[in-house]
């Protein structure tokens, strides 16, 4: 754990940046693995987004042979899969590591080196996934690996299983995450932050890791008994031996559903930090938005066959989870109504940051009004495997996850880097995104509504779906292009020499009492926090703004040393998989030796000297 001590000589220690490849390879410092999680998660999201844009110009008119149909499956398979586990997690993952021990005042998470783990377990699980293009052998049975056409007679290649084990691989990470994250929350928080003072953005992380570690397991049980039949000969899910393929549906749903709060909690955690802000006021209902946060938690976990109304479960389970899927839309609206409440009568700020906020909850909106529409049964099973089915869930982890993650990025750049993104290129990314997004996805309530089903590669002219699909794929390409224009502006201010102030924003949290970016240690000194936003208080006491905080050597505080023994217990994990990958052409052998490589990381790094 992070610790504050002198070191053993008694001597002043100095902290001073690492510089270098190596330095990062080996950190343990919960800014750095940040800074990898997004820089990674954007290259893979960048990557979906590919993705997205062949599928576009593949359906953009009747009758396209642009890609093959198996290419097709291939390529929807892996952008659901990337931007749902190498994306829009990863991406939350990014503000978890550098924001929550800023955020609860504390000088490190409690596990760094598992920290860095989880991160290197989830790059060498998004490279395996996607190596499997390499090999044309690409996931090709759809993102939620519905047995029967995940099993190994209708796929019998080699694409499911880099699907199965690239998941179970990703699963771990997470799990290492979760753990992580939910002891710091709870252990770590500086004196006087109490559970109901913490911001927002920490309650729905402590909440999203509850998830995690509640949901991961059953996606993992699920896996596990898929790969067994996939490459031991067992039928867990194969009818003809005496396996049922909705089981697979039941522990997929069980997981899937509460993924979905995953990937949407953090961004009205992201939210609820900036809306308050940019208006100028205390965010409204803190209190009932922490309660709709767990409300929404526990509910998440009660809805799953709202998915699976087209299996034929009868009427007494279709009742249950159509009732189940209206509630649950209750905490949500509690949630806008409190944004918006937030907003009302504020001074408001109108920055970049504000503008991908007020979209998000725009875009969440209508996202949530599809998603009630689906609690009644009957117009679930005319919907469920139509576009309008698309552009819900785009609508809610698009509109809703990016939207935020984005107004993240832009509020949260100077405090990591120490410089303003350029607002003039961030309102022209937030208007190009904002049309080219309802472009691309409202038009797919119209054409699924009249009956055009998903994951079809093509289709047959005269249906009356030609237009609103070509308005889709130009819509795409805006979108596609809201992001060049973001990647310029990263760039511009990477170039410049403009520093930000410690505190551009006038923020209310302790990430702002501290220089930009942060130093190693964080804070040279723990602060007592006396309520909920604890800047703002310390700056009314003061009689305003505070003065720039200065850099200091960190004199007598100790901090975990650097580490490989995270890395190489990665490459561990992913050896073991490959090896059972590859059982046939190793042998036991190849078995043997992964695990061998596995438990002599965990050897080295359960004793690595701490100093």
């Amino acid at each position: 754990m992070a610790t504050s001590v002198l070191d053993r000589a008694g001597t002043a220690a100095i902290h001073q940046e690492k510089t270098g490849l190596w330095s990062w390879i080996t950190t343990v410092d919960h800014k750095r693995i940040g800074i990898l999680y997004g820089a990674s998660a954007f290259l893979f999201f960048l990557i979906g987004g590919l993705e997205a844009l062949l599928i576009r110009v593949q359906l953009s008119r009747p009758d396209n042979a642009f890609i093959s149909p198996e290419f097709y499956n291939q390529l929807f398979t892996m952008h659901g899969t990337t931007m749902i586990f190498l994306g829009v997690m990863p991406l939350s993952a990014m503000f978890f590591n550098f924001m929550i021990p800023l955020h609860v005042g504390a000088r490190d998470v409690a596990f760094p080196r598992l920290n860095a783990f989880s991160y290197w377990v989830f790059l060498l699980g998004g490279l395996f996934l996607n190596a499997s293009f390499l090999f044309g052998a690409a996931p090709n049975g759809g993102w939620f690996g519905y047995a029967n056409l995940s099993t190994k007679q209708y796929s019998p290649g080699l694409n499911m299983d880099f699907w199965a084990i690239g998941l179970q691989i990703l699963g771990i990470a997470s799990l290492a995450a979760g753990v992580n994250f939910f002891v710091t929350i709870l252990n770590m928080r500086a004196p006087g932050m109490k559970l109901m003072r913490m911001p927002m953005f920490a309650w729905a992380t402590f909440i999203t890791q509850l998830l995690v570690l509640l949901s991961f397991p059953v996606i993992t049980v699920a896996l596990i008994l898929l790969m067994f039949d996939r490459l031991f000969g067992t039928h867990f899910y194969v009818p003809a031996g005496g396996g049922d393929p909705i089981l697979w549906q039941h522990l997929f749903w069980v997981f899937g559903h509460p993924e979905v709060y995953i990937l949407i909690l953090p961004a009205f955690g992201i939210v609820s930090e900036i809306m308050p802000v940019f208006s100028r006021k205390p965010l409204f209902g803190y209190a009932a938005m922490v309660f709709a946060l767990a409300f929404i938690a526990v509910l998440g976990f009660g809805v799953w066959s709202h998915h699976m109304f087209a299996t034929g479960m009868g009427p007494v389970a279709d009742t249950v989870f159509s009732l189940a899927t209206m509630l649950i839309a209750i905490p949500t609206g509690v949630k806008i109504f409190n944004w918006m409440g937030t907003a009302w009568g504020g001074s408001l700020q109108m920055k970049t940051p504000m503008y991908f906020a007020l979209g998000f909850i725009a875009m969440f909106i209508i996202g949530g009004l599809s998603g009630v529409m689906h609690s009644a049964a009957p117009a679930d099973l005319q919907q469920t495997d139509t576009y309008f089915v698309v552009a819900h869930f785009h609508y809610v982890l698009f509109g809703g996850s990016i939207f935020a993650i984005t107004a993240g990025v832009y509020y949260w750049w100077p405090k990591m880097f120490g410089k303003l993104l350029d607002e003039g290129l961030g309102k022209l990314h937030f208007w190009l995104m904002l049309i080219g997004f309802n472009l691309t996805f409202f038009p797919m309530h119209i054409v699924g509504l009249h009956g055009m089903p998903r994951r079809v590669y093509t289709y047959s002219a005269g249906f009356g779906f030609e237009t609103l699909n070509l308005i889709e794929t130009v819509g795409s390409f805006i979108l596609a292009t809201s992001f060049l224009v973001f990647i310029i502006n990263l760039l511009k201010t990477w170039r410049s020499d403009a520093k930000a102030p410690s505190d551009p924003w006038n923020g209310a949290t302790l990430e702002w009492a501290i220089p930009s970016p942060p130093q190693e240690f964080n804070f040279p000194e723990l602060i007592t926090v006396h309520g909920r936003d604890p800047l703002w208080s310390m700056k009314r006491e003061n009689g305003g703004r505070l003065p720039e905080p200065q850099r200091v050597g960190g004199e007598g505080i100790h901090l975990p040393p650097p580490s490989i023994w995270p890395l190489v217990c990665a490459f561990g994990v992913l050896a073991v998989f490959l090896s059972l990958m590859l059982h046939e052409k190793t042998g036991p052998i190849g078995i043997v030796l992964a695990v061998s490589l596995l438990f002599l990381s965990i050897f080295k790094w359960a004793f690595e000297p701490v100093h």
